[in-house]
């Protein structure tokens, strides 16, 4: 029996009645001369063959449309699996019974699922809020003839970008600032016992020797000083918690930002087909007010900070940087961000002097004001109209119950329960 080798055709069968076998690329060891390109050519071809009984990834794809026109034979996708039998009365005993017994058990269990994975839910949220503010840039980048997923790396390569390259900036300098507050400290607490104000009061009431005997009480209870061991574990925990949670929503941000049109095209096809079209348009228009709020609130605080530095260094207030991170973060709090921002950094200023925390205050309140009449409006044109009363109320609201990110999200919130009350149920009620 003979064995025959071509290697121009690597991977071919020969006929059954030939006596010869499958050539395997590389395998010809009886070649004299081989040759580096051949090979790298059957290389290429046998790693592009698909492996023996491979098949594709199987996906989970939307069902085709329903067309009342479209006449389809029992054998295909659609009635496959037969017809539906007739329903049983919804005022039978048994059925009323059995759905409000399933209706109480849905109620529990998702109560209980959602107070068992607060956390989890508000890591969700957050990277829902942050792929809503950023698929506005995607879609903007698609506009000018690139795909999606590169829209998608260089928006998100952009912001971790930014946030890391203004926190490897910032963070030296905020470690400087504290350890000079920390150095600074105790003369401010010494230059305070020696005031005049502070003897008249220790005269009074005996606050030396009330300080004394709770400091010595708190050393030498045991309590205490373990309370103070499980308070530093217990930051490092939050720390560990906050950079396991963090890298949780960035993960989410880029699943939600690539699947955002087909949650969509889902979300839609879960609404009445003779509803569909509404459904989807006011959810447009719901999403993209969103994204446009999220860039515009980012905008306005951006300023908002930049303002204040430049501000806190001409005047002289002290920690100018570390004070323009805290404006920067309470600005992303609406309408009453700004005002907290300006309070807190007044007060620090009167350690400088008196005359440094008037000129500040006077400029700082005087571009909130140039803020609220010029700038908001231009950068929120595009973004959401809620009336004061509403805002300031839904504001307080978000901040209660769910703390910072609440208030971010409380004015998009508001703004799409005032479109749709808008859109569906004062159009409803005009119609009777």
């Amino acid at each position: 029996m003979t064995e025959h080798t071509d290697s121009s055709t690597p991977g071919q069968e020969a006929t059954p009645g030939s006596g010869t076998r499958e050539s395997v690329p590389g395998s010809s060891q009886h070649e004299r001369k081989p040759v580096l390109p051949g090979l790298a050519a059957a290389l290429l071809r046998r790693l592009r063959t698909p492996l023996p009984g491979a098949q594709p990834r199987l996906r989970f794809e939307m069902p085709p449309d329903f067309d009342e026109d479209a006449t389809t034979p029992e054998t295909e996708t659609g009635t496959r699996f037969g017809h539906p039998g007739p329903r049983m009365s919804s005022q039978h005993p048994l059925y009323m019974g059995f759905m409000g017994t399933v209706g109480v058990g849905l109620a529990l269990l998702v109560y209980w699922i959602g107070s068992n994975t607060t956390q989890l839910l508000l890591w969700i949220v957050t990277a829902l809020f942050i792929a809503l503010g950023l698929d506005p840039v995607v879609r903007w980048l698609e506009g000018r003839k690139l795909p999606r997923p590169i829209g998608i790396l260089v928006s998100v390569t952009v912001l971790v970008s930014a946030v890391a390259g203004f926190f490897a900036t910032l963070i030296p300098t905020i470690v400087q600032q504290v350890t000079q507050i920390v150095q600074e400290a105790p003369r401010w607490i010494q230059d305070f016992i020696d005031s005049d104000f502070f003897r008249s009061v220790d005269d009074q009431f005996g606050v030396r020797e009330r300080i004394t005997q709770e400091l010595e009480k708190f050393v030498n209870n045991p309590d205490a000083m373990g309370g103070i061991f499980g308070g530093v574990v217990g930051f490092g925990s939050t720390v560990a918690n906050g950079l396991f949670g963090t890298l949780i929503v960035l993960v989410l941000s880029l699943y939600f930002l690539a699947a955002l049109p087909a949650m969509k095209k889902w979300g839609y096809r879960l609404a009445p087909r003779s509803r569909r079209a509404r459904v989807e348009a006011l959810s447009e228009e719901i999403t993209g007010s969103v994204g446009n709020y999220v860039i515009g609130q980012a905008c306005v605080a951006l300023l908002n900070a930049t303002f204040a530095f430049i501000v806190m260094s001409i005047v002289g207030v002290p920690f100018a940087v570390l004070l323009a991170f805290v404006v920067a973060l309470l600005a992303f709090i609406p309408l009453v961000g700004g005002m907290i921002a300006g309070v807190v950094v007044t007060l620090i200023a009167l350690t400088a002097g008196w005359q440094t925390a008037l000129v500040y205050a006077i400029c700082y309140f005087a571009y909130l004001q140039f803020e609220a009449y010029f700038i908001s409006p231009r950068i929120m044109q595009k973004a959401v109209a809620v009336p004061g009363a509403v805002a300031v109320i839904s504001v307080i609201a978000g901040g209660s119950l769910l703390g910072v990110l609440g208030a971010l999200i409380a004015i998009p919130t508001a703004a799409a329960v005032m479109l749709l009350v808008k859109e569906i149920f004062i159009v409803r009620q005009d119609k009777h």
